[in-house]
């Protein structure tokens, strides 16, 4: 009997797995996931670069059977993909997995929430098709390993072609096989560079690998041809692509559901709308100015120790707007002692030129964490404020919401509702949240999706 491949076992899992087989708490977990996204999505379609991906639908849009968010408009579902995955992460508000190394709902959900408003598909098949996605994205960042990361790879967008194609093939109906030649066409997709971080084609990233899965699913299901068994033999996508720490995917495929990547290692919902590198010294930093009454302009100096690595999308270090901003432990570190705290507001050009703010940046300094003092796997902060009275200093491993500091269903829907009504009505606003809240019970998805249109 010949072996199966690595690629085939992926593809069976992803492609054969039912619905009933997902377990409940991961369903509720792609609920969530859903619910977040969506309410950072629609607050992000009112950034520039969501202008810019409107026109461009507007301009090229097919016909209307997929809806762009937050917009009355209907386009493709691969343009809508496309412009869905850039809003979605425009505020880089949407959330994060550890073994991605970036974000994973952006992607699955606006390829999914596309698709399958096309087809018609349930809310049921909208989660497990995250769900699943949401294994084969961690599956695959585990074989890649940081390496890839840090090697200047966004593996939210390269990874997110995959994770894409895996949801979009499932809401689609195509078999193991198709969903292996999907991922041979994703795989002549994937990119996204960190270097672009700060500028609008981060969220690029994000739409491209939303419709480059879209794509993929398409093309697959209409008989388009493509290696299928990109994961085996020379040249396979993790000789190609993996670092040095990445994990065989033998052992990754045998470890496949046990645990689901939803349960371990759990998606991170963020607190704060801006790279997550920033989101731990954010936790010390307003701890210590509560604890100890500090006031910013008594700040002689303000140290934030990272990981080796840990600060690598942290790519400003004197930043002149507010996309790069969101990428800069310097600004994010000034405006919150500043401030006491750290809102979408925070992030426009006029609040990063304030003159006291740009005197204390120059006071922010990045330290490294030996790695003696450095369990193997362990991420956490050291940050330290310095003054006359004295230097206070913390330590930092999970942030609001992380894992082990979750959000609560009250943190959820307030993040939702703030983020929803600043383009929908209240009353708009509190009927999206009920259908998402309801989402598994629904026949048609449809319903949901055009509950955004403000």
């Amino acid at each position: 009997m010949s072996r199966v491949s690595l690629t085939e076992q992926l593809a069976r899992f992803a492609a054969e797995t039912r619905i009933e087989e997902v377990p409940a708490v991961v369903l509720q977990g792609s609920r969530d996931a859903l619910m977040d996204t969506l309410g950072a999505a629609i607050a992000g379609t009112r950034e520039e670069v969501c202008g810019i991906a409107e026109r461009f639908v507007r301009e090229t849009g097919a016909r209307p059977e997929a809806s762009v968010w937050g917009k009355n408009l209907a386009t493709s579902p691969l343009e809508a993909a496309f412009a869905n995955g850039i809003s979605a992460h425009a505020l880089d508000f949407d959330d994060s997995i550890p073994t991605l190394r970036g974000h994973p709902s952006a992607t699955m959900i606006a390829a999914g929430l596309a698709v399958g408003e096309a087809t018609g598909a349930s809310g049921a098949a909208l989660l497990a098709s995250h769900a699943i996605g949401l294994e084969i994205a961690g599956k695959l960042g585990r074989m890649l390993g940081d390496d890839h990361y840090l090697r200047g790879w966004h593996t939210s967008a390269t990874v997110g072609a995959f994770s894409s194609a895996t949801v979009a093939a499932r809401l689609w109906g195509l078999d193991a096989l198709g969903m292996q030649t999907a991922w041979g066409l994703a795989a002549s997709q994937m990119s996204g560079l960190v270097r672009n971080f700060g500028t609008m084609t981060k969220p690029f990233h994000l739409g491209q690998a939303a419709r480059a899965g879209v794509l993929s699913a398409w093309l697959a299901r209409a008989g388009f041809t493509a290696d299928t068994q990109i994961f085996d033999g020379p040249n396979n996508l993790q000789h190609t692509y993996a670092g040095a720490d990445g994990v065989d995917l033998a052992l990754l495929v045998k470890r496949l559901a046990q645990p689901w990547e939803m349960i371990e290692p759990g998606i991170a919902v963020k607190r704060w709308p801006c790279c997550y590198g920033n989101h731990r010294p954010i936790t010390g930093l307003l701890a210590l100015r509560a604890e100890h009454h500090i006031h910013a302009d008594e700040i002689d100096d303000i140290e934030v120790a990272f990981v080796e690595g840990n600060d690598a999308a942290l790519i400003s270090t004197n930043p002149q707007t507010a996309l790069e901003a969101k990428f800069s432990i310097e600004y994010v570190a000034a405006a919150t002692m500043i401030d006491g705290r750290i809102t979408l507001d925070s992030f426009t050009d006029e609040m990063v030129q304030r003159p006291a703010l740009r005197t204390l940046m120059t006071r922010v300094r990045r330290a490294r964490i030996p790695a003696a003092e450095t369990p193997r796997g362990a991420i956490f902060v050291k940050v330290a404020i310095t003054t006359a009275r004295g230097r206070f200093e913390t330590r930092v491993e999970n942030p609001p919401g992380s894992r082990h500091a979750p959000m609560n269903e009250s943190d959820r829907y307030d993040k939702f509702m703030d983020c929803a009504q600043r383009v929908l009505t209240s009353a708009q606003a509190q009927t999206l949240h009920g259908l998402i809240d309801d989402c598994a019970q629904l026949e048609d998805i449809r319903l949901l999706v055009r509950a955004t249109h403000p």
